[in-house]
C-alpha cells in the first residue's frame, strides 16, 4: 500500500489520531475522515476528524445519536460502504439519506473483540473508495481500537 500504512503508524504514535487520519484522509477524495467512540447503544463520541477543507469540526458530528448515524450498521453488519446513499435501498428513511452521500466504515473492536467505535471515511458529495482503500482503513481500525478510551466501568458492572 505504497508505504502509507507505515505513514500512518508512524503519525499515530508522533501526533496521534488526528495526525493518522490526515495521512490516511490525503490518498481519497472524501472530505472528512473521522474515529467515533460508541457510548452504549445511544450516542457516537467523536474523538478525532480531518477535513480536507480545514473547517472546523461542525457541532452535528461530534456528538452523533447512534439510531441517526450510519455507523449502527457498521456495529452490525461488521463493516458498512456506499458510495452513494441517495441510491441505497439499505438506507431507505434514513434521516441523513442523500445528505451524507459517501460512507465507508469499519469498526474498533477492543483485543477482547468488543466494538468501541468506527473509523470512516465520508462526504457529501458522492464517491466511491477503493478496495485497496477500504482494506487499509481495516488495517488501521485494528491499529486505532488500543487509542480508543474504555468507557468508564460502572460500580454496578461485573469484573
Amino acid at each position: 500500500m505504497d508505504g502509507t500504512f507505515e505513514a500512518m503508524a508512524q503519525a499515530l504514535k508522533t501526533g496521534g489520531l488526528d495526525a493518522a487520519l490526515g495521512v490516511l484522509n490525503a490518498r481519497i477524495r472524501h472530505r472528512y475522515s473521522a474515529v467515533y467512540r460508541l457510548e452504549g447503544t445511544e450516542r457516537l463520541i467523536n474523538l478525532a476528524i480531518v477535513d480536507k477543507l480545514g473547517e472546523p469540526c461542525p457541532d452535528h458530528l461530534l456528538d452523533v445519536p447512534y439510531d441517526a448515524s450510519f455507523c449502527q450498521f457498521v456495529v452490525r453488519d461488521g463493516q458498512f460502504r456506499t458510495s452513494n446513499s441517495a441510491l441505497d435501498a439499505r438506507l431507505h428513511g434514513h434521516p441523513y439519506q442523500g445528505i451524507v452521500n459517501s460512507y465507508h466504515s469499519v469498526p474498533l473492536v477492543s483485543t477482547e473483540g468488543r466494538i468501541l467505535g468506527t473509523v470512516c471515511h465520508f462526504d457529501l458529495a458522492a464517491y466511491p473508495l477503493d478496495d485497496e482503500d477500504f482494506e487499509l482503513l481495516r488495517l488501521a481500525a485494528r491499529v486505532f481500537a488500543t487509542y480508543v478510551p474504555r468507557p468508564m466501568e460502572r460500580a454496578s458492572d461485573p469484573p
